[in-house]
């Protein structure tokens, strides 16, 4: 089994570009105890990253995953957002603190705003800052953002220890590579990329599927690996039993040729101007 790459964010820490993520996990307590094993099955095969938020299931995720990192915590990477409405200075700190609590920890690893509300950009940062200071996140960074905001954000104060924008990115939502990723890499804020398969609504897709077959994988594989095959991308997609976890860790075993990124690219083209930056 391929090692998983790891990428450097520009506070030293070393993160494997493939992790978890926990959407719409929370949901169902008949699924909870699946769940828990889901994640800690994708902690043994080293994605160690765990993506969360407090908006999922209204925190019912976050639980989730305290119940899966319950004795694991070390090493591992912990991701959670806040909300828009909640990203005051007061609110924020107070959005985290209950975050922690859900987790079962004493610190986040990565605290990101989840997109862009009426709170200004400024209060947020020095909120982030606050709990930097506090020990109770490692870094911060943002999600939802598009260039014009990431822009914005750089010019505050204290806006450059931004880590990382994490958005919408997959073979049917490519406009990031227009101006967003390129912006993102040359400036050191990696992208984590969500919904790297498109809530499986591209996976019926004739030039994905014959890709997939040519190299004996899934499509989701595929799909993943061409995800995972820009440098400064991380990937967090969400596998709610322990078979798909295995399956998605093995998308790092497939190496995508010239030609099979010409037939993607045919079935799914790349943009040739600038596009509103897609969200789910």
């Amino acid at each position: 089994m391929k090692a998983i790459p790891t990428i450097k964010l520009r506070n030293g820490d070393l993160i494997p570009a493939l992790g978890q993520g926990t959407w719409n996990m929370g949901e169902s307590p008949a699924q909870a105890a699946a769940e828990v094993r889901a994640l800690q099955a994708g902690i043994e095969l080293g994605m160690t990253l765990i993506d969360t938020a407090e908006m999922y299931a209204d925190g019912g995720a976050e639980k989730v995953v305290g119940k899966a990192i319950a004795g694991r915590r070390d090493g591992l990477y912990l991701v959670s957002k806040v909300l828009p409405h909640n990203a005051s200075r007061r609110g924020t700190i107070a959005a985290c603190e209950a975050s922690l609590k859900r987790l079962g920890t004493d610190h986040l690893d990565l605290y990101l705003l989840h997109w862009r509300g009426a709170h200004p950009l400024s209060a947020t940062v020095e909120a982030m800052q606050a709990l930097a200071a506090q020990g109770k996140i490692r870094g911060w960074g943002v999600s939802n953002l598009d260039t014009d905001d990431i822009d914005e954000l750089l010019e505050e104060e204290n806006g450059d220890k931004c880590l990382s924008n994490q958005v919408l990115y997959n073979l049917s939502r490519r406009g990031i590579e227009y101006d967003l990723l390129p912006q993102s890499l040359e400036r050191g804020v990696p992208v984590m990329a969500y919904s790297p398969i498109e809530q499986g609504r591209i996976l019926n897709n004739a030039a994905l599927a014959a890709v997939a077959q040519r190299h004996g994988a899934t499509p989701a594989q595929i799909a993943l690996a061409w995800v995972l095959r820009r440098p400064g991308v991380i990937a967090i997609p969400k596998a709610s039993d322990e078979a798909h976890v295995a399956l998605n860790r093995a998308c790092l075993d497939f190496a995508l040729t010239d030609a099979d990124l010409k037939e993607l690219d045919a079935a799914f083209p790349p943009p040739r101007r600038k596009q509103p930056l897609a969200m789910l």
